[in-house]
């Protein structure tokens, strides 16, 4: 597809954007999904393009965080690979699903998720008893990562929550650890969508250079100054994006209301 200059730069913008804010706490496809949906891009091609530019940004985010000693692949193995099964049967049936139905539905996702991040509990900085093993977070991580997979949007904050909530991290800890989880699910999603032959390759690889820019700069941040003040800008955007989604009257959720 033939996108124009200014669409590719606002693409590119919202890339980098998006990685910081992933690297620091999460959901940066909060902003790259609808903005690749605005510039014009088909939805599961959107879902595909965007995994291709974040697992490659995520990946720069994971090195940076072992780097700095934060992550421990050995202790989350085999979460990651309940988080990569569960991702790549939820990129298998979002591509057997009419894109309209997507197009139709980002919205409400948007919107729940913007309440969720509005509402949900403040997380601790502190590591406290873990509720679940590691088994019991594969379980967890097997759903967060089909959703990954199906759709994608507010994954890593899902992570970050459940390792606080669930796995007992501190917000920091979580917050690498999770980069790691997002990678199996982001490496996942995207194996399956080349496989269906959705991804457009010149675009995220354009927009992973810029994502990877963004995912080590909050990595930083994040290590640096810890992960607060991010959620109140995930809440803004996925509210200001879903009420631009919606202002288009090409969107299929009017036809079908």
């Amino acid at each position: 597809m033939h996108l124009t200059v200014d669409a590719l730069a606002f693409l590119l913008f919202v890339a980098f954007l998006a990685g910081c804010v992933d690297a620091m706490a999460g959901g940066g496809g909060l902003l790259t999904i609808p903005a690749l949906l605005t510039a014009g891009v088909p939805p599961v091609a959107a879902l595909a393009t965007n995994k291709l530019q974040s697992m490659i940004g995520t990946g720069s985010a994971v090195l940076a965080y072992l780097r700095a000693g934060r992550v421990d692949i050995r202790g989350f193995a085999i979460p990651a690979c309940g988080a990569f099964v569960g991702s790549a049967l939820g990129a298998t049936a979002i591509q057997r699903i009419d894109p309209g139905f997507l197009a139709a539905f980002v919205p409400v996702l948007l919107i729940s998720m913007g309440f969720y991040f509005l509402l949900a509990p403040k997380m601790s900085e502190a590591d406290r008893h873990a509720r679940l093993g590691r088994w019991g977070l594969a379980a967890v991580c097997a759903a967060i990562g089909f959703y990954d997979g199906f759709f994608g949007p507010g994954t890593g904050s899902f992570l970050t929550m459940a390792l606080v909530a669930l796995g007992g991290l501190g917000l920091v800890r979580a917050i690498a650890n999770t980069k790691f989880l997002n990678l199996a699910t982001n490496l996942a999603g995207l194996l399956a969508m080349i496989a269906g032959g959705k991804v457009l390759w010149l675009l995220g690889i354009g927009m992973a250079a810029a994502n990877v820019c963004g995912n080590q700069l909050g990595a930083w941040c994040a290590i640096r100054f810890g992960g607060k003040g991010v959620r109140p800008l995930l809440v803004v955007m996925s509210f200001a994006l879903t009420i631009k989604l919606l202002a288009d009257p090409k969107n299929p959720l009017w036809q079908w209301l």
